[in-house]
């Protein structure tokens, strides 16, 4: 069975000796509403640059592509960027609750424990990048 995949329309922004860089827009969840010309939420986009590497480019700048993940890695992403930071909060603010902290500082505690795994997960780029891999089709 083909594995599941998260793909988005792009462009061509730039192109070098091994990575293109292609920008996609990221619209809001509400975007196709029937509703959303009443709406406050609705409008709500947003352009990302990706950059890929291509050991080949044989792409133009402006070119429409498709942009492909593996909809297993965009899982992966979800729990690295939020699931795995909001389990560690409500870990450390019920360890600190039930051993009776000042609640202040349990709060204050439990959200700064979110600096060094942002930090760490920073530092650890390199790998993570590795592990997310883009690819790219002509359209």
């Amino acid at each position: 069975m083909a594995e599941k995949r998260i793909s988005h329309e792009g462009v061509i922004a730039s192109l070098s000796e091994d990575r293109v860089t292609v920008k996609i827009t990221s619209y809001a969840a509400c975007s196709g509403c029937h509703a959303k010309g009443a709406c406050n939420m609705a409008g709500e986009e947003e352009e990302k640059l990706l950059h890929i590497p291509v050991p080949d480019p044989n792409f133009r700048i402006g070119e429409k592509v498709r942009v492909i993940l593996a909809q297993s890695l965009g899982f992966r992403a979800l729990f690295l960027g939020y699931v795995l930071p909001f389990l560690l909060v409500l870990t450390v603010l019920l360890v600190m609750t039930a051993a009776g902290s000042n609640e202040l500082l349990t709060g204050l505690v439990s959200l700064a424990v979110l600096v060094p795994y942002y930090v760490g997960l920073k530092l650890m780029k390199g790998k993570v990048d590795r592990q997310f891999s883009f690819f790219i089709q002509k359209t």
